[in-house]
């Protein structure tokens, strides 16, 4: 990508010889808000930490706007830092905190530029307040305003709605997207939590035990996972063995096969992992799999229904009615995805 602004570039890290961050190369475009999403111990952290200069790579390289920054201090670096617990200073109030950065500029432009930054964060009136008198929605959005005020080239975000109530952590999502569109600085957040990443994040890149397995837009993870893994991580579904047969199908059951993305390269009766979606599923009154619905989660008019059929089981959405516990039901599939087995 020739616009890349930030490069990761085969970045390797090991602690005691554990690998937690394996050759990963990742380019983000300027101005793009970019997601670190796994779950914990796949190395997101470690790169973020890499990235902001706390850690040294054991081997490959950081670059910013084509500058190598990898032997550079983090103060150095000219990059923003939210960390997850905030780390505001509770002797200074909101000015003083959001102005701890801005030492090379008068009095008068830091004054003008912490309104502004407080503005774009919609903390307007708030700069007399003390801290620890804040909402934590309210403390997370002012760290948010201090690592931008000094105009970091990237920002960086550690788990930065981790510590907020669920109720509170939409809204704040929301205000903390259109805080990053408006400032226009490349920023690269960590999280495990995929709405989080689906809902801040332009690209998402998926870690999974320090390697990279996908990097994409919410709907490309979504709807074309390149792995199991990546299928399974980044929203529901179901996972079944299978065998390829003939004309684009796939073996689930004796004489139960649907049509599936196969890999090309698999011939005829290979073995594959076979992934589908819940919505991808559907009750039927013609030929399917056969099972009993052995559980039902009820999400409101729909619910998320569990079928099992022998050593095999599939989970569907439907309306909330369409079935009951134990009722024996079939079921068919589309927009299923294989995968190679792996051995």
């Amino acid at each position: 990508m020739s616009d890349s602004f930030l490069e990761l570039d085969s970045l390797t890290k090991s602690f005691d010889g554990a690998v937690a961050v394996g050759n990963v190369s990742l380019r983000v475009p300027r101005g793009t808000v970019l997601a670190l999403l796994g779950p914990s111990g796949s190395g997101k952290t470690t790169m973020l930490r890499l990235l902001a200069g706390f850690e040294q790579p054991d081997s490959g390289r950081v670059l910013v706007d084509g500058s190598d920054v990898t032997a550079l201090p983090p103060v150095e670096r000219r990059f923003g830092m939210v960390f997850q617990h905030y780390a505001l200073f509770p002797h200074l109030n909101v000015e003083e905190n959001v102005a701890f950065g801005l030492t090379d500029v008068s009095r008068e432009k830091r004054a003008e530029r912490v309104a502004e930054v407080l503005s774009l964060v919609d903390m307007d009136g708030y700069a007399d307040r003390e801290v620890t008198a804040l909402s934590g929605g309210q403390q997370q959005r002012v760290a948010v305003a201090r690592a931008l005020a000094p105009k970091p080239r990237v920002l960086l975000l550690d788990e930065p709605l981790s510590n907020l109530d669920p109720g509170l952590r939409e809204r704040t999502r929301r205000e903390l997207r259109s805080a990053l569109v408006q400032a226009g600085v490349t920023t690269v957040f960590v999280t495990h939590e995929q709405e989080e990443a689906f809902a801040l994040g332009d690209r998402i890149a998926v870690l999974n035990d320090g390697l990279l397995e996908q990097v994409g837009s919410a709907r490309s993870l979504y709807e074309e996972p390149e792995s199991v893994f990546v299928a399974t991580f980044v929203g529901r579904a179901s996972t079944l063995s299978g065998i390829k047969t003939a004309g684009g199908e796939v073996r689930i059951a004796e004489s139960v096969s649907w049509n599936a993305e196969v890999p090309e390269d698999l011939g005829e009766g290979a073995p594959v992992t076979v992934v589908v979606r819940p919505e991808a599923v559907s009750f039927t009154d013609g030929p399917g799999l056969e099972g009993s619905v052995t559980e039902c989660r009820y999400t409101g008019a729909r619910a998320f229904f569990t079928v099992s059929a022998g050593n095999l089981s599939v989970e569907l959405e439907a309306p909330v009615d369409s079935a009951s516990v134990g009722d024996t039901v079939r079921i068919t599939a589309s927009r299923v995805r294989c995968f190679r087995e792996e051995s």
